[in-house]
């Protein structure tokens, strides 16, 4: 057995991260992919984006709209927006406002002023249509290597490496014997990932989905429903005892009474209204904290999310 191999075995058996990176037997990562792509040919969720006739627009949609926002909240935003604007023309030609303004709920709006700017580039660029390399899509605006990644093998079904929380969650547990990974995203989660993904296109594919459904639907962060696993057997942080974490404390956003909600009720009146709305119609969606209130609107304005009309006027961006 070569050096390697022990090593990656060894890793596996005991959940400690083998000296100078992680590893996996070869073996081993065959039968991972082998189980968890079958077990999500049974269990993987039927979304519009992942059927074999959604466009490479429809999935760059999917993927900017589901950055740190639950599926079940996505879909139906995600209809509305295709049935809207089924192309990276349609939405160039609207308005960026109106992007904001379909945004919704959804949460972190810049996301819908970048999709437009994308779109925009695309049809500046790439004559309409989503680029299909990974370095063209990184190049758009407010793609990062997640996006560019994921868009490339979901959308054009070429061979990269995903890596999302879920991705890095089912690797740590199953791979190194941790019940979570890291605070970051580290060079060896990596290139660890990069191991495991298949070189066959198709199984690639597959694979980059599942690995991240299993995370979303089984693996969880809380309470992890390991006797519905496909890999328990094989799990280091099973085979090591299940460990407890006992990394750095991990702390949830908060929400009611961050500048979060308050921008996010600034943006509701502008987008209920069908035209601009005065300084009053503002002070009425957040009354109790002027000081607070005002810093949002400005960090709303710089952000592009908002116009300042003059007047005591404000309006979505045109």
């Amino acid at each position: 057995m070569s050096p390697t191999r022990s090593r990656a075995s060894a890793a596996h058996a005991t959940g400690v991260p083998a000296p100078g990176g992680l590893a996996v037997d070869p073996v081993v990562a065959e039968e991972l992919v082998t189980r968890v792509n079958a077990w999500f040919a049974r269990a993987g969720r039927d979304l519009p984006w992942r059927s074999p006739e959604a466009s490479p627009w429809g999935v760059f949609v999917s993927e900017v709209m589901s950055q740190q926002t639950p599926l079940s909240r996505v879909e139906p935003a995600w209809r509305r927006w295709m049935e809207r604007w089924p192309t990276p023309a349609a939405l160039a030609a609207d308005a960026p406002g109106e992007a904001v303004r379909a945004w919704d709920r959804l949460g972190y709006p810049r996301r819908a002023l970048r999709l437009h700017e994308a779109a925009t580039a695309m049809v500046e660029r790439h004559g309409g249509d989503v680029p299909d390399s990974y370095d063209e899509l990184l190049a758009l605006p407010g793609v990062g290597p997640y996006t560019a990644a994921a868009v490339t093998v979901f959308a054009h079904r070429q061979r990269a490496v995903v890596v999302d929380t879920n991705v890095r969650r089912v690797q740590a547990r199953a791979v190194t014997g941790l019940a979570l990974p890291a605070p970051a995203l580290t060079r060896a989660e990596s290139e660890l990932a990069g191991d495991l993904v298949p070189s066959d296109d198709q199984a690639a594919l597959t694979w980059n989905v599942a690995v991240m459904e299993l995370g979303a639907l089984v693996c969880t962060a809380r309470s992890p429903r390991c006797g519905a696993c496909p890999v328990l057997d094989l799990c280091a942080w099973q085979l090591a005892g299940a460990p407890a974490y006992d990394g750095p404390i991990r702390r949830g956003q908060a929400w009611a009474g961050t500048d979060r909600q308050v921008r996010g009720a600034l943006l509701a009146v502008l987008r209920a209204a069908p035209a601009d709305v005065g300084a009053a119609d503002l002070r009425a969606a957040w009354p109790d904290d002027d000081a607070t209130r005002e810093r949002c609107l400005a960090g709303l304005i710089e952000d592009g999310l908002v116009d300042a009309l003059g007047g005591g006027r404000y309006g979505l961006p045109a």
